[in-house]
């Protein structure tokens, strides 16, 4: 072990010291940003950007393991990402599949799909749907798989399916309207269920929600990263639950 990573190794357990209760929030959201960036600076191909990315999602569900955790969600793949070229779209989608894959089948966390599996091609939204069934009593963490997702497009679904079940029931549009409220739509979203991200980190600089969690974040803390996401380590991420302990959170008010 050289110098560099003996200094590392203390600087993280300095860090995890310095973290108390209220630095770990019960659900982040990861904005897993930059890949594409991180191979171009080493003149790497898309494809080896989005793998070196991959490769590092079991890293961080460890760490959030370790301090106690309750909810993750990744956002792989967005709406918009669906009408990249062919030639990466499917490259990309062979990846996810097998990350997606290789999560479920260490059976130490509950993988669950979120987004418009609709849009996807059907052997993608299959192969999502089998992680989600052969984890579903896990009683790890819960980890959420954003893939085909968008924030407005989650928020339409949702829309959508509270208007269907309601016409199921024969309500009116009339009486619809006085008594829908914020809970009614919560109560159709992806995310159904679960606690909103208390902590919601995007890594490669970028400073934008990008459409990430759009209903579930109105209260969320935000840290900005300038790693790119292959790039990402552990010490970034206590860097992240230290800034969020160190907040007074103020849930709007």
């Amino acid at each position: 072990m050289g110098l560099s990573d003996v200094l590392y190794a203390a600087y993280t357990r300095r860090l995890t010291k310095e973290l108390g209760a209220s630095s770990v929030p019960r659900h982040v959201g990861v904005m897993l940003d930059g890949n594409r960036r991180w191979a171009r600076a080493r003149g790497a191909g898309t494809s080896e950007g989005h793998q070196a990315g991959a490769d590092n999602i079991a890293n961080l569900l460890s760490w959030c393991d370790e301090v106690g955790v309750e909810v993750v969600t990744l956002w792989l793949l967005s709406t918009d990402n669906l009408n990249r070229p062919e030639d990466e779209l499917r490259p990309l989608l062979g990846i996810i599949e097998r990350a997606v894959d290789s999560l479920a089948d260490t059976h130490r966390w509950r993988i669950h799909p979120v987004g418009a599996l609709d849009l996807l091609p059907a052997a993608t939204a299959s192969r999502l749907k089998a992680a989600d069934d052969r984890t579903r009593d896990v009683m790890g963490m819960l980890v959420n798989v954003a893939v085909g997702y968008g924030g407005r497009r989650e928020i339409a679904d949702a829309v959508r399916s509270l208007l269907q079940e309601h016409a199921s029931r024969g309500t009116s549009i009339e009486q619809l309207a006085e008594v829908i409220d914020v809970e009614h739509i919560a109560e159709h979203l992806y995310t159904k269920g679960q606690p909103d991200p208390d902590l919601v980190i995007r890594t490669s600089g970028e400073q934008r929600l990008g459409g990430f969690l759009l209903w579930q974040s109105a209260h969320s803390e935000f840290y900005f990263c300038e790693a790119y996401w292959p790039d990402f380590r552990k010490v970034d991420f206590l860097r992240a639950l230290r800034a969020f302990g160190e907040r007074q959170r103020r849930f709007g008010s």
